[in-house]
């Protein structure tokens, strides 16, 4: 057991030194690597904002189209997550412009990566040990997958931290009411302030609110992940834990404001995306394909690269030695129901996998550290099975995620700064990228990611320019019809205003 207290503390800061080096990799990458489309879409809330003012209850983008809703959406109106993220990143770059906006975005991201990383450590050292929880850091903090996505501009790095910050607190809140020698004294109002303010449960309590209503802002996929605090509540008061009237109030001030934006947004049906197909929407649930992409494309290979899977099972198979084992089933429990639930999203993108990585960590440190245990007539073999498998599971995970930072079609860069430079700031145009808001992000313009219309109603509807990327002869036809106001191999942009 590691008993040192300055030597974990030494080795938690060398774990997040590293992870903030790693994360730094093509930090200053322009939003055009893989899932730009929803990097861009989120960057350019914080970008409106960042140009037009801090207007949270209504947050817009730079696609006007009626791709996501099915409904035209003249004013960019983008109902998903409350703003948070994209605030913090624009506010940011308002105070503190030496960096630009994108690179904010990130920065923000891998901060909040790491912080999820430490509070991990905290949460497992509760229910386990020091080992483990370093590992669990470790891995958090390492795993090739949780490196892409530790300092991309998305909104779900943000939320696991949130979360896993209100478990923490939570936890620490019920810690001190099983101290109390009785419960019913324990849960009384303070009789003054200053009982508040020398009484850390009041502390505990209030960061926890916090930091899960904050989750549930960010993303509400957060609501899955409280059923570690739901068997906290249940470990410590059994079924009397419908009568507690300060957990009441902690899901009534905790779900108050996911609430209140929920019903907010609907007066805004033309900015909030189409969703329930992410439920269930193409019927893949529990068919062999739902197990075949995530259990084996997803788990086995990208997240765990093959050899990360004998932790996962090592893990599996010796979690009812671990003191607090079914505080951790807990945690598995929730990442099950949320792939489950929402099966079509997790097949569909694998960033839906975010909020499961804390999971994956922890029954990747169960399995490493039990597994390092393993001796052979004294002799240490399962270090030696350890370090293999930590290796070969970052190499093969490394091979599948390298290729998420490439910019695989550079010419939307090149196209976006020709028509930065060369339309005026309030034109609108049409960029064509079937839907896609990468290319419209770099053209830094409000306007349409598709030919959602012919080109006559576009135009009706304020369009000014065309810009095509990577143009070839069939869009030699456009000519025909429009100005050609510079052509490269790599764009051509039209004055949808003027004849040829």
């Amino acid at each position: 057991m590691m008993k040192n207290k300055r030597l974990v503390v030494i080795l938690l800061l060398c774990i997040l030194l590293g992870g903030l080096l790693v994360r730094l990799y093509r930090f200053d990458n322009p939003i055009a690597d893989w899932h730009s489309w929803r990097q861009a879409e989120t960057s350019s809330v914080a970008r409106n904002f960042a140009t037009n003012g801090f207007d949270l209850l209504h947050p817009r983008m730079d696609n006007i189209s009626n791709v996501q809703s099915g409904l035209d959406n003249p004013q960019g109106y983008f109902f998903v997550e409350f703003p948070l993220y994209n605030a913090a990143q624009a506010g940011a770059f308002r105070l503190m412009p030496i960096i630009t906006l994108e690179e904010w975005g990130r920065l923000i991201t891998i901060i909040a990566s790491l912080l999820a990383a430490v509070f991990l450590y905290l949460i497992v050292v509760r229910h386990s040990n020091k080992e483990i929880g370093l590992l669990a850091a470790f891995f958090y903090t390492f795993i090739p997958f949780n490196i892409y996505y530790g300092r991309v501009i998305l909104a779900e790095p943000s939320m696991v931290m949130a979360s896993l910050g209100g478990i923490y607190f939570f936890d620490l809140y019920i810690s001190v009411i099983a101290r109390s020698k009785a419960t019913k004294q324990s849960l009384r109002l303070p009789h003054s302030l200053s009982v508040v303010r020398n009484d850390k449960r009041y502390l505990w309590f209030t960061l926890s609110i916090l930091f899960t209503s904050i989750a549930f802002l960010l993303k509400p996929t957060a609501v899955f992940f409280i059923l570690p605090m739901i068997y906290l509540a249940f470990k410590r008061f059994g079924w009397k834990t419908f009568t507690q009237w300060p957990l009441w109030l902690f899901t009534l001030l905790t779900l108050a404001p996911l609430i209140w934006w929920r019903m907010w947004m609907q007066q805004f049906p033309e900015g909030i995306p189409a969703n329930t197909w992410l439920l269930n929407g193409n019927g893949i649930r529990f068919r062999p394909a739902f197990f075949r992409w995530m259990l084996y494309e997803r788990l086995t290979i990208l997240i765990s690269g093959y050899f990360g899977m004998v932790f996962v099972l090592f893990g599996l198979f010796k979690l009812k030695k671990v003191k607090e084992s079914l505080f951790f089933v807990s945690f598995l429990v929730s990442s099950i129901l949320y792939v489950t639930v929402f099966a079509t999203g997790n097949v569909q993108h694998d960033y839906y996998q975010i909020p499961i990585m804390p999971s994956v960590a922890i029954l990747f440190a169960l399995g490493s550290y039990f597994l390092s245990r393993l001796t052979v007539k004294k002799v240490p073999v399962g270090i030696v099975l350890v370090v293999l498998c930590v290796l070969g599971s970052f190499f093969f995970s490394w091979q599948r995620v390298k290729d998420y930072f490439n910019i695989n079609n550079p010419s939307i860069i090149v196209a976006g700064k020709a028509v930065d430079r060369l339309t005026p700031k309030d034109a609108k145009i049409v960029a064509n990228y079937n839907g896609d808001t990468s290319f419209l992000y770099q053209a830094n313009r409000k306007g349409w990611a598709s030919f959602q219309d012919p080109m006559p109603v576009l135009i009706e509807k304020g369009a000014d320019y065309l810009v095509l990327v990577n143009p070839t002869k069939a869009d030699d036809g456009w000519k025909k019809e429009y100005k050609v106001v510079e052509q490269t191999p790599q764009y051509l942009i039209f004055d949808l205003h003027s004849k040829p």
